[in-house]
C-alpha cells in the first residue's frame, strides 16, 4: 500500500512530499533543511531511493542535491534544466520504480518554468496522486514571470496547456499535490484550501474554466511584485547548493552590536512587535520570528549584507536561522539573546514608539501633522484605502524613506506585522512613528473615510 506524507515549510509557503511503499520512498521538492525529511523517512522506516525536482526553484534553496548525496538516492531533475551538477535527467514519459508496485511517471508541464515536470504516482498501474510542483495549484497556477520578461506570456499560455493536459489525462479523483500555493509568492494567486483533486480543479481553476486568452489576460493582470531575493535562488539551485550549516552563530555583546550598527550592518530584532515597540536597540529593525521572516527580511535586506540577530531565547534564534537558511541567508555574522538591557551599552536607554488601533487614529485631530502610511501591497490597496494616506509597500520602504512626508507617521498594513517592520525602519531613520497594530477591517468600523482607486 502506498503512502504520501506532506512536509510543510510555512515560511516560504511550500510543501514537500515523501511518498512510497513498505521499504523505499521518493522525496519530491525537498527543502534546504533535509533533517525533517530524514526524520519523516525514519518514522516510516523506509529508505529514500529517489529525490526528484519538479523544476529549478526560484523561491527557496533546495535540499535535493544534499539529500541525494547523503542517502545515495537517484537525483531526478528535468532534462532541460540547466544545472552544474551530476543528476539523472528526466524526460516526459519516463518512469521509475519506487517500491514494489509503486512507480513515478514524469509528465512535462511547462509554464512555471520552461522545463517544469509533474510526477504521477501510480500503484499497480492505477493513478494514486500527482505532484504538480508549480503547475496546477489549488485554485490557481504557478506564476510564469520568474524566468525572463520576454517569455512571460509564452509561459502563461504553456501553463494553460499544461493544466489542461493534467485534467485530460488523469482521473477526476486524482489528488493534486502542489509544491507552491500556501503563501509562496511563486503562486500567481494565493490558494484557498488545503487539498484538492483534478475533478475539483476542473470546476474552479481559471486555467480549466477559461479560454486561453481570457486566462492569460487575467493571470498577467493579477501578478504581484516578485520578492527581490528570488533572483538569487535560481542560480544557487542550478549551481548546486552547499550542505546546510545550522550551527549557532558567534555570540556578541552590546559594544559589538553598536559597532556593527555604526558600520552599516543590519541588526535584526526577532522579538514580537509588542516587545520591540516597548524597547529596542536604536537603529535595529524588527522582523518577528513568528512572522514571515524568510520572505520579508530576505526581500528587503541588500543581498550579502551582514546581519546580526537579536532574540529573546536560543530557541527563537535557532528557528529564525533555519528559516533564513531556506532562502539563502546562510550564516548570521553574530547573534545575541536576552533583552535590550543586554544589548545596549551602559548609560544608554532603549528606543521605543507607541502602538495604536484604527480607533485611536480616528480620534486624531486633522491638521495635527499626522501622516498615514499604508504599507500593504498594490493588490490590497486596490480594494480600498484610507483617504489621504500615503502608499509605499513595505518591501520598497527602505529605499523610499525620503518620500514619507514630514510629521508623525501612523503606519498600517492589513494586520500589524508589516506595519511593525515599517515602523522599525522609520524609527531607525529618526522619524516619529506610531505602529497601527490592528486589522484593516477595523478602519471602517472606526469611522475612518475609505476610498478606492
Amino acid at each position: 500500500m502506498f503512502f504520501v506524507d506532506t512536509i510543510e515549510t510555512e515560511g516560504p509557503g511550500n510543501r514537500s512530499y515523501l511518498a512510497g511503499g513498505a521499504a523505499t520512498a521518493v522525496v519530491v521538492d525537498p527543502p534546504r533543511d533535509i533533517d525533517r525529511i530524514l526524520a519523516a523517512a525514519a518514522v516510516r522506516g523506509v529508505r529514500i531511493s529517489h529525490v526528484v525536482e519538479t523544476h529549478v526553484h526560484n523561491d527557496y534553496v533546495t535540499g535535493g542535491l544534499d539529500l541525494a548525496r547523503l542517502t545515495g538516492a537517484v537525483y531526478l531533475v528535468p532534462a532541460a534544466a540547466r544545472v552544474s551538477f551530476a543528476r539523472t535527467p528526466v524526460c516526459d514519459g519516463d518512469t521509475v520504480a519506487v517500491d514494489e508496485g509503486v512507480t513515478l511517471r514524469a509528465m512535462a508541464t511547462p509554464g512555471h518554468t520552461p522545463h517544469h515536470t509533474s510526477y504521477v504516482l501510480e500503484e499497480d498501474g492505477r493513478v494514486a496522486a500527482v505532484f504538480t510542483g508549480g503547475s496546477l495549484l489549488i485554485g490557481s497556477v504557478g506564476r510564469p514571470d520568474l524566468i525572463e520578461p520576454r517569455l512571460t506570456e509564452h509561459l502563461a499560455r504553456a501553463q494553460h496547456a499544461s493544466a489542461r493536459r493534467l485534467a485530460a489525462e488523469l482521473p477526476d479523483e486524482t489528488p493534486v499535490l502542489p509544491t507552491h500555493g500556501f503563501g509562496s509568492f511563486c503562486s500567481s494567486s494565493q490558494s484557498d484550501g488545503a487539498a484538492t483533486t483534478i475533478g475539483k480543479e476542473k470546476s474552479v481553476n481559471d486555467a480549466l474554466v477559461k479560454d486561453v486568452d481570457s486566462f492569460v489576460a487575467g493571470l498577467l493582470a493579477g501578478l504581484e511584485d516578485v520578492p527581490a531575493y528570488y533572483v538569487h535562488m535560481g542560480p544557487a539551485n542550478a549551481a548546486g547548493p552547499a550542505p546546510l550549516d545550522l550551527t549557532a552563530p558567534p555570540l556578541t555583546d552590546a559594544a559589538d552590536i553598536a559597532a556593527r550598527l555604526a558600520a552599516g550592518e543590519w541588526v535584526v530584532d526577532l522579538r514580537n512587535r509588542i516587545a520591540f515597540a516597548e524597547g529596542h536597540v536604536a537603529g535595529s529593525f524588527n522582523f518577528e520570528a513568528d512572522g514571515k521572516i524568510a520572505t520579508y527580511l530576505a526581500w528587503m535586506i541588500p543581498w550579502g549584507k551582514p546581519v546580526t540577530l537579536l532574540a529573546d531565547s536560543p530557541a527563537q534564534l535557532a528557528t529564525a536561522q533555519r528559516e533564513l537558511a531556506r532562502v539563502g541567508i546562510d550564516r548570521p555574522t553574530a547573534a545575541a539573546t536576552g533583552t535590550p538591557a543586554d544589548w545596549i551599552p551602559g548609560g544608554h536607554t532603549p528606543r521605543s514608539f507607541p502602538r495604536a488601533t484604527f480607533a485611536d487614529l480616528a480620534r486624531q485631530e486633522s491638521g495635527t501633522g499626522t501622516v498615514v502610511l499604508d504599507v500593504r501591497r498594490n493588490s490590497e490597496r486596490s480594494k480600498g484605502f484610507l483617504t489621504g494616506s500615503v502608499h509605499i509597500p513595505v518591501h520598497e520602504l527602505h529605499h523610499r524613506l525620503g518620500e514619507v512626508p514630514p510629521g508623525t507617521v501612523w503606519v498600517h498594513c492589513a494586520g500589524g506585522m508589516r506595519a511593525a517592520i515599517a515602523a522599525s525602519l522609520l524609527d531607525a531613520a529618526g522619524r516619529d512613528v506610531v505602529a497601527v497594530d490592528d486589522s484593516f477591517d477595523a478602519a471602517a468600523q472606526a469611522g475612518l473615510p475609505l476610498a478606492t482607486p
